[in-house]
């Protein structure tokens, strides 16, 4: 029946599944919600949305249950002989599907509807599950870090063979940086996540999970961070936590290893080591130091940049982290703000903005003069890790000069001892 109101008819609204007839095309799928009045917004079965002009067409609301809407709760089954995996999410895009009434993606899946929509990974591993928090990744903050430190410290004294934490991509790394510093584990701590969100054809969430779980049964025991390691489905990377950084928006292998390879390359049948200098399994105990002083500033040197702006920040924060420009340099202006800021009692850390390569500020006269008025060379550190890191080493001293020698420290993989020509861009 033609309608001038199609949506009048049986009270349709966002979010009902409907069938369309329009122009001899049949559309079947849920409406979205949409800005412009004159057309219907359609998510179809096949993750693609497409807009249907209201006039001339017949629509239908199907009732009842769908058949992708669960009726039965899921229950993983138990298997003899696969190790046991904790499963914490913290909401990301990996545990995320549209919500109709925003048309935006959410948070809003649990571990659990994560294995019953890949049932795969029941072939890898048995499962134990629990919701840290259910947020996106832009919400994150540390005092999230240290409820879920506490969650995966907790999970390995109960006994499991590997830990996977379903996060949000954006600040990922920033996450899996602050756990590496507050754990140090005896077995794996997996971050995985996906760009794309489950109920998208194109979605990456399937690969990144078993990849993630194969990860997380191995025999590295570190913290790591596996996503897709190319567009395609091929296999993913394992990257050590401290060394990953996202270098792409929507790309499905959007994570690279800087100054660094990735530890592993991962496929859904192999596991093959690229970097054999990681912590094995079971070869220390478990031991959380999860204290952080969250007062740290991150300031990004552009120039022309106003020195005043570092005034201010020193003044309210406990430490700073700068990305320098090049080897680890700001304008000369900068040196004596900073010089005042670090004689009152306030690190200053220096990184640098070029990501690849390390700081060295011996080379130019700016740079030795940002040593003499106290810097601290943050060596081949991304700046994001060195902003976790400072906030880490604080409450574990108050001498500057001991905040300068952990600083300095290779705790948990995030300084090389020497930076090589073949990790750039690998």
């Amino acid at each position: 029946m033609k309608q001038n109101n199609p949506l009048s008819k049986d009270n349709i609204k966002t979010g009902d599944k409907v069938k369309i007839k329009k122009d001899g095309t049949e559309y079947i799928g849920k409406i979205m919600p949409s800005s412009k009045k004159e057309q219907i917004t359609l998510k179809l079965d096949n993750g693609y949305n497409v807009g249907i002009k209201l006039k001339n067409l017949e629509i239908e609301k199907i009732k009842g249950k769908t058949k992708k809407e669960k009726t039965t709760e899921y229950t993983p089954k138990k298997q003899e002989n696969l190790p046991t995996l904790s499963i914490l999410t913290t909401g990301g895009t990996i545990a995320s599907s549209v919500d109709y009434r925003t048309g935006a993606v959410t948070s809003q899946f649990d571990a659990k509807e994560i294995l019953e929509n890949i049932p795969e990974l029941e072939k890898i591993a048995n499962y134990k599950s629990k919701v840290v928090f259910n947020i996106l990744s832009e919400n994150m903050s540390p005092k999230h870090w240290i409820e879920l430190s506490n969650a995966i410290s907790e999970e390995i004294k109960q006994g499991t063979d590997g830990i996977i934490i379903a996060h949000g991509t954006d600040t990922m790394a920033y996450t899996a940086s602050a756990i590496s510093f507050m754990i140090n584990s005896p077995i794996p701590i997996i971050f995985v996540g996906s760009q794309r969100s489950a109920d998208r054809p194109s979605s990456d969430n399937v690969l990144n999970a078993i990849c993630a779980a194969k990860a997380a049964k191995s025999d590295i025991a570190e913290t790591m961070i596996v996503m897709h390691s190319e567009t395609s489905d091929t296999h993913c990377y394992a990257h050590r936590a401290t060394k990953a950084r996202k270098m792409h928006t929507s790309r499905r292998d959007a994570f690279r290893s800087i100054n660094n390879k990735p530890i592993a390359k991962i496929d859904q049948r192999n596991l093959e080591i690229l970097d054999h200098d990681y912590q094995k399994r079971n070869v220390t105990e478990l031991e959380t130091k999860n204290d952080l002083n969250s007062n740290v500033s991150l300031i990004k040197y552009s120039p022309g940049l106003d020195k005043s702006i570092f005034e201010n920040m020193a003044e309210k924060s406990d430490g700073i982290i700068i990305e320098g420009t090049g080897l680890g340099h700001v304008s000369r202006d900068w040196i004596s703000s900073i010089s005042t800021a670090i004689k009152e009692g306030t690190p200053v850390v220096i990184t640098s903005q070029c990501l690849y390569g390390r700081v060295s500020d011996r080379v130019y006269n700016t740079g030795r003069d940002l040593i003499d008025a106290g810097v601290i060379q943050a060596e081949d550190m991304l700046p994001e890790v060195a902003y976790v890191k400072l906030m880490w080493t604080l409450p574990r001293t108050s001498n500057n000069e001991e905040v300068r020698e952990i600083m300095r420290e290779n705790i948990a993989g995030e300084i090389n001892e020497r930076t090589k020509n073949t990790t750039y861009l690998i």
